[in-house]
């Protein structure tokens, strides 16, 4: 197969160019690429541990505590001490984040569009549970 042909090119082409359009859109409130995706799953499930945050997202202990204290730094979750057990610390958000959530949806929303500007709606089903279905398939064989 060539490498016009292969998939893991246009994979690869379509997350640098995702990271830097977030890049771009993020850096008006302070945050960048390496953050969202934790800042996302905390909109979803607020208050998990840092493992459960690497474990979640596929991303090691070291990098989840960078993007973490980064955040951090920048107001928008704080690290609290787990009750039940000392050693865990449980992120949370802070009215900081919960009031850029909109802005963070429209950087999606808006991406998301740009992707798939020209699919019709079974086009856009299709794309996105093909994506699923190689995520889960790499995720299958614990490459």
């Amino acid at each position: 197969m060539d490498n016009e042909n292969s998939i893991g090119r246009w994979v690869s082409i379509l997350y640098r160019l995702g990271q830097s359009y977030l890049d771009r859109k993020l850096k008006e409130i302070d945050l960048s690429c390496g953050q969202f995706p934790f800042l996302m799953l905390l909109f979803k499930k607020d208050g998990v541990s840092q493992d459960s945050l690497a474990k979640s997202l596929c991303i090691d202990k070291g990098t989840t505590a960078r993007a973490v204290k980064k955040l951090e730094a920048s107001g928008y979750v704080k690290r609290v001490e787990c009750f039940e057990d000392k050693r865990i610390n449980k992120v949370i958000l802070t009215q900081k984040a919960n009031e850029i959530e909109p802005q963070i949806e429209l950087i999606i929303s808006q991406w998301t569009e740009l992707l798939t500007k020209d699919f019709e709606l079974e086009e856009k089903e299709i794309a996105l549970k093909l994506l699923k279905r190689m995520a889960g398939n790499v995720l299958d064989c614990n490459c």
